[in-house]
């Protein structure tokens, strides 16, 4: 099976416009509002997201041998967070602002809180398993700097946001106008080596290697299928979410924030998971979550003021209150945090822990209700305790950073792949 970098243009552009139609048929699908729905439905609303994010998922794994490897992680990612846009559009058309912010929080948290140091915790595992050892690092590969120096820019820009306290239409478009920098740099780059078939899972190795009638079938039906799932299931899944936490008797900021998004990430914590279990292709896993992470800061950060607007009839910003400041600041130490840990290109041991550690203890505390006590005293103010912890650490790291203890290995290598691939230097004239 020959990707398809090794194919002419020729043959790559019909198979890309049916990609792109086929993107903008679910993005339109996703984005479309739904009338109200029970409550009650979330009990099929559920299961339907999960198998349409699977659906999506294996029809995206499939396609990466038919599409240019330079940018496939991006387009992954991005097909892997379709359920959480679809989530995310329903909270703005409704307006609900504390719940649109509270589930983008908590699905960026996810991700680097949980989502990557358990891609290291994986790796390591079957990394003892096969070789008796310990494994001390994650080494990503020298193109991974893209990514890497990709997710600064939006956090940069991110902080002018926070400042302002508030998301408009105008950061909606410099933040597209960034992811959309981001995939050209991409597709600069050269190809990679494809994914042999053989390590596929057994649905996206069986559709690869299907007859090209029935695979280019499948793949557009998974993910034709998959987006209407997701049209279908989204109010319902949301507001059963709201049901569920007000029975519970927790609140429906920290519900949304931390139930939505490990649903509706599953999919792309799956892939991830199965990746870093070969230990090899643990830096492609952990590059998928990366790119999610940019995903997230650019595209699904964008959308929402333009859904919001189009909800309210006028032009206008989200605003933010105290309270989502310190969850929008929260999230975006942490981002900073997991940014500079692969400034030098790797992850170790004890920045996996780390991140998962602190992570965990707001986790822990966010469902508990402020008053009297210690329990009552942290879940008061652990958002502000670990914000703190997250903002130290990085001054801290930069710091060893400015002053040689440390290399900004990402930041070299990104000015290398841009001399020789982005702006590679003119051939001297021949006189």
């Amino acid at each position: 099976m020959k990707s398809l970098s090794s194919r002419t243009p020729a043959a790559r552009g019909p198979r890309t416009l049916q990609a792109n139609a086929v993107l903008c048929a679910l993005l339109f699908l996703a984005m479309t509002p739904m009338t109200d729905v029970s409550p009650m439905a979330a009990l099929w609303a559920t299961p339907v997201i999960l198998l349409a994010a699977m659906l999506i998922a294996w029809a995206a794994e499939s396609a990466q041998f038919f599409v240019a490897q330079g940018f496939a992680l991006a387009i992954l990612a991005w097909l892997q967070t379709l359920p959480e846009f679809a989530i995310e559009f329903v909270y703005a058309w409704n307006q609900q602002v504390p719940l649109l912010l509270a589930n983008l929080t908590g699905a960026l948290r996810l991700l680097t809180g949980l989502g990557w140091p358990m891609i290291y915790f994986v790796a390591a595992y079957f990394h003892r398993r096969k070789y008796g050892k310990p494994l001390r690092e994650i080494k990503l590969e020298d193109d991974h700097c893209i990514e890497v120096v990709g997710l600064l820019v939006p956090l940069a820009y991110i902080v002018i946001v926070w400042a302002k306290a508030s998301l408009s239409l105008i950061d909606a478009a410099i933040l597209i106008l960034i992811y959309v920098a981001y995939l050209l740099v991409l597709r600069k780059m050269p190809p990679q080596e494809a994914e042999r078939v053989e390590e596929l899972e057994l649905i996206p190795r069986t559709i690869v290697k299907s007859r090209a009638h029935i695979r280019n079938l499948l793949i557009i039906g998974f993910f034709i299928g998959g987006g209407l799932l997701i049209y279908v299931a989204a109010e319902p899944f949301s507001h059963g979410l709201l049901a569920v936490s007000l029975a519970l008797g927790i609140s429906p900021f920290v519900f949304v924030q931390w139930v939505a998004p490990f649903i509706s990430e599953f999919p792309e914590k799956l892939s991830a998971f199965y990746w870093a279990r070969t230990v090899h292709r643990a830096p492609m896993a952990l590059m998928n979550m990366v790119s999610s992470n940019i995903n997230q800061w650019t595209l699904l950060a964008a959308m929402l003021p333009i859904v919001y607007s189009i909800s309210r009839g006028t032009p206008s910003s989200i605003p933010f209150d105290d309270h989502q400041k310190l969850e929008i600041l929260m999230t975006l130490g942490q981002s900073l945090v997991g940014m500079l840990f692969l400034v030098n290109m790797k992850l170790t041991w004890w920045e996996a822990s780390s991140l998962f550690s602190l992570w965990f203890i707001q986790f822990f505390f966010s469902p508990m209700t402020p008053g009297p006590g210690f329990f009552g005293f942290m879940a008061t103010h652990i958002h502000w305790y670990v914000t703190v912890a997250y903002l130290v650490w990085f001054g801290l790291g930069l710091l060893r950073y400015i002053f040689g203890r440390r290399q900004m290995e990402a930041f070299h290598l990104f000015g290398v792949m841009w001399r020789r691939h982005v702006r590679p230097p003119s051939a001297p004239a021949v006189k």
